[in-house]
């Protein structure tokens, strides 16, 4: 596989790491292409010995074609890829989205291009280091059967670990991302908005130990790792919270109410109290939901 020359289509976060990665592990990167200003500025600041080329010159030099932009570019810049009449049976075109399959490469794999979806299991915020923290991770790939061996060379010379994932499985595959990785995020936000409301001048030293502690007993336990007053099923605790946050913290309720009501599902579905006393956290928290949505009513 190294000896096929690379081509990078966006010159975004994932594409300017995922071509350092493959530049450090002897790829030939030949081109990468960049629209805005900052992306070229991008490419400039991580790759600045790789030159800015056009879609055309992509199609025509490279053998391994990575398309890093948006979801709902991929299938448009593969038509393009198609259309440019540069691309030759066996040029391998790959995506990195986690949540599309290889339907949306179908104008290049018509005219004998290989598909391959490769995602790292990473977030990319744009850092100098973002290629640092590639090695070791996931890739969920999605291949057609013949092309596996391809898809897995080329993330084992990453130093990756491929994780096969079918192509009616990989929109799913995304949203379990987008609800561990993203939506943690937008959670430890939220709370330290609530901390710091609560007069605590650092939120993030008072989380960083019990949210790490957490995040490491989760990954290995599941739903054994919870506690709290969900599990333990204290009623008047988790009523003074929705009180305190009702007038502190107004905008931080819905969220409480609803993480609350899923961790007690799940706290029941895992048994980890009396039925009924769980039933009565539920109870709860759908009342308390039912009254906040009748004042935003009003």
């Amino acid at each position: 596989m190294k000896d096929r020359p690379v081509g990078v289509i966006g010159a975004g976060r994932v594409g300017t790491a995922l071509g350092l990665a493959l530049v450090r592990a002897g790829y030939d990167l030949v081109g990468i292409t960049a629209r805005s200003d900052a992306s070229r500025q991008r490419a400039a600041d991580i790759l600045p010995d790789i030159p800015l080329v056009d879609l055309p010159t992509i199609a025509k030099s490279a053998g391994i074609i990575l398309l890093s932009v948006t979801d709902d570019a991929i299938g448009p810049v593969a038509r393009k890829l198609a259309e440019s009449g540069h691309l030759q049976p066996g040029q391998i075109v790959m995506h990195v989205s986690g949540a599309c399959g290889l339907a949306v490469l179908a104008p290049a794999t018509d005219v004998g291009a290989v598909p391959l979806a490769i995602h790292p299991a990473m977030t990319f915020p744009g850092l100098a280091n973002d290629a640092d923290n590639l090695t070791g991770l996931a890739y969920a790939i999605t291949a057609r059967p013949d092309d596996r061996p391809l898809a897995e060379e080329l993330v084992r010379d990453l130093s990756g670990v491929p994780v096969w994932i079918a192509d009616e499985d990989r929109t799913l595959y995304h949203a379990a991302l987008v609800l561990g990785a993203n939506n943690l995020i937008t959670l430890l936000a939220a709370s330290m908005d609530a901390l710091g409301a609560a007069g605590v001048p650092d939120p993030g030293f008072v989380l960083a130990p019990l949210v790490r502690t957490s995040l490491e007993n989760a990954l290995r336990h599941g739903d054994q790792a919870l506690t709290g007053p969900v599990r333990r099923a204290d009623t008047g605790t988790i009523d003074a919270h929705v009180r305190a946050l009702r007038d502190r913290a107004p905008g931080l309720l819905p969220a409480y109410l609803q993480f609350g009501l899923v961790t007690a599902t799940r706290a029941r579905h895992a048994a980890l109290n009396e039925v009924d006393r769980l039933d009565e956290v539920v109870a709860l928290l759908e009342a308390r939901a039912a009254e906040a949505n009748g004042d935003a009513g009003r």
